[in-house]
């Protein structure tokens, strides 16, 4: 867990949330009155967000009490009471609606990976994330998707050089746009990966005899061009599928030998797993 990254977004959070005061708790519950809640999993799934939930309970008030019974990663079930925590009932409540958003949009997340991972299993392909995340909560979003077994691609824009399709369009080319990149890099300095998407056979073919390219994203290919083009690139290069590739065909698509395949599904319509706090 990034803390830097975390105690700036929990804060946000909070301000968003709370604004000048909690006027609902603050009106029907007496100043200093103590609780217990604890969290119930009403969903079976992947838990995540239970470190950050911990974060968030000492950002709002560090005299409350939490105690972990589950940790991130395990495999929950409906009933499960993934932790409790006690202390003062007016910070139970404001943690308690950005615990619950964080933790069963993380869960859903790490279940649905957690999902494809296990399709995957007897080959030698790793499921990617994308930048198809919800602003402000990819740091969350992509730490579901580890959780729940899957790879982190690229975090942004600036931590490697993607040429896809429109830059190859713009650039005049794959040589262009590939020739430009690498002397980018050189010129400023930078050592980043350099992958490139390619729509068919024909441009793959070019960029293998360009080459200057750590990765190949195939994109949209076809079950029988996926195999052949894998076959062509020979282990030269890191291999990514990607592009309609969903739980139903992601199997038959890793049996083509790719070594990653990318599905943006991952963070962007997951389904949330249901998980409630309640006072006990």
């Amino acid at each position: 867990m990034d803390i830097q990254l975390i105690h700036p977004f929990i804060k946000n959070a909070l301000t968003e949330d709370v604004g000048d005061g909690d006027h609902t708790s603050l009106s029907t519950i007496p100043a200093g009155t103590l609780g217990k809640a604890k969290l119930i999993i009403k969903e079976d799934g992947i838990l995540a967000g239970m470190e950050l939930a911990v974060e968030i309970f000492k950002e709002v008030d560090a005299d409350l009490k939490v105690d972990v019974l589950i940790n991130d990663g395990a495999r929950v079930k409906f009933g499960d009471i993934g932790l409790t925590v006690e202390g003062s009932t007016h910070s139970i409540l404001i943690a308690e609606r950005l615990v619950l958003n964080c933790m069963q949009r993380m869960s859903g997340i790490a279940t649905k990976t957690n999902r494809i991972v296990s399709l995957l299993k007897g080959t030698k392909t790793q499921i990617l994330d994308t930048r198809k995340t919800t602003p402000g909560l990819r740091y969350l979003e992509k730490w579901a998707v580890r959780i729940g077994g899957g790879v982190n691609h690229r975090i942004g824009l600036y931590d490697m050089i993607l040429i896809k399709d429109n830059h190859v369009d713009y650039a005049g080319g794959i040589s262009n746009a590939i020739g430009a990149a690498q002397q980018y890099l050189k010129h400023n300095q930078k050592s980043l990966q350099i992958e490139i998407e390619v729509r068919d056979i024909e441009e793959l073919t070019a960029v293998l005899a360009i080459g200057g390219v750590d990765r190949i994203m195939l994109d949209n290919f076809s079950f029988d061009n996926l195999r052949a083009a894998v076959k062509l690139i020979d282990g030269r290069f890191i291999t990514e599928a990607s592009g309609g590739i969903t739980e139903e065909n992601v199997a038959e698509y890793a049996a083509c030998g790719v070594d990653f395949i990318s599905m943006g599904a991952l963070t962007h319509s997951v389904k949330s797993l249901d998980i409630s706090l309640k006072a006990y």
